[in-house]
């Protein structure tokens, strides 16, 4: 008796939820939508690294003391801008003896064609020997071969005066200048400044390796489109620019570039975006909302409302997923209604009613 007396609370409480327990064929509410046709991109996310096309350490190609800079830190610079002067005066000073040198050597050949020209008319007439007339003309030569290797000095100091002033290689955006005036630089060793092209841009991502004949499909058939955005900024477009010629065996991902045009400087060197290529699309796919499938034991499935407000439990194959969208490939036709909310209440063959209905996949 005693131990009758202690079930009995849990035999009053199952009594009383059973009362207030719906009917056991009540519809259960849901929220539905209807299958839709409509295009559906085939698209691959991934994430890459932004880099720039071109990138220059400016340095000196003589040794000297920096005189003036002539940008600040960051400054957008154009291709063939001045941006720093060497102190000129020890290549002109070098410059000035080449010449002088040059100078010298041009008399003194001057002076050894002219006594070709004086003797040999008299060396014709046997005045003078053969021996003696071919001292003159080697002489000739060799003043003449001078004056070459002096015009070559010349020629190269003037290049070291020019290398005093220091251009922009290409447009772009300076980084932090390095080194302020009145510091000395030593001759392609010290970097005064970074320069990075911006406009356009790359951007550098990985696909895994079974995507190959993919993109390689894809790509016959024309430029692949990508976009790529940061966390704070709106989508770029550009284009698949570079795909490596082998997949990396380590990490089974294959190598790929995409470029961008990046007039809105969007896209920083070295910051991380998300990346999306498209390598094609299905003109006429049957698309349902992601959350209406769900994964059972027999893979995925859905719940599909028929005509007589019952339920249906059907198997389907999902093609692909993109943003909170499923291509469904076999299951479903367009049109028919699925349950996007309440699955967790119906089994296959219950009665439901719709509280929410959607003409069109939405996420």
């Amino acid at each position: 008796m005693t131990r009758l007396l202690r079930f009995l609370p849990f035999v009053l409480a199952l009594a009383a939820c059973s009362r207030h327990a719906p009917p056991p064929d009540a519809p259960a509410p849901v929220d539905v939508a209807r299958v839709v046709q409509k295009a559906m991109p085939d698209r691959v996310d991934a994430v890459g690294t932004v880099e720039a096309i071109n990138s220059a350490m400016v340095k000196s190609r003589v040794d000297g003391q920096l005189l003036e800079s002539l940008i600040k830190d960051g400054d957008e610079v154009r291709k063939d801008q001045l941006l720093f002067r060497i102190d000129p005066r020890p290549a002109q000073a070098t410059l000035a003896q080449a010449q002088a040198a040059l100078a010298k050597d041009v008399a003194a050949r001057d002076l050894a064609l002219a006594q070709v020209n004086r003797y040999e008319p008299v060396a014709r007439k046997g005045f003078i020997s053969a021996d003696q007339m071919q001292q003159y003309r080697t002489a000739y030569s060799a003043a003449a071969a001078s004056v070459k290797v002096d015009q070559a000095n010349v020629d190269a100091a003037k290049l070291t005066v020019g290398f005093t002033d220091i251009y922009a290689p290409f447009a772009g955006r300076a980084g932090r200048i390095l080194v302020q005036p009145g510091n000395l630089v030593k001759a392609n060793d010290t970097t005064l400044l970074t320069i990075n092209q911006l406009k356009p841009i790359f951007v550098n991502f990985a696909l895994p390796g079974q995507y190959v004949e993919r993109v390689r499909a894809a790509q016959a058939r024309g430029p692949l489109d990508v976009s790529a955005h940061g966390e704070s900024t709106d989508a770029q477009s550009g284009k698949v620019a570079f795909v490596d010629n082998a997949v990396d065996p380590a990490t089974n991902t294959v190598k790929l570039r995409a470029s961008f045009a990046n007039d809105a400087e969007a896209l920083w060197p070295g910051q991380f975006v998300n990346v999306a290529v498209t390598l094609g699309s299905d003109a006429n796919a049957l698309v349902v909302p992601a959350k209406a499938v769900k994964d059972g034991p027999n893979g995925a499935y859905v719940f599909v409302v028929g005509t007589d407000g019952r339920a249906e439990q059907r198997n389907v194959t999902v093609a692909r997923t993109l943003e909170g969208e499923s291509m469904i490939a076999t299951g479903l036709r367009v049109d028919e209604t699925v349950v996007t909310d309440g699955q967790s209440r119906l089994v296959d063959g219950a009665k439901v009613k719709v509280a929410t209905t959607t003409n069109a996949a939405t996420q």
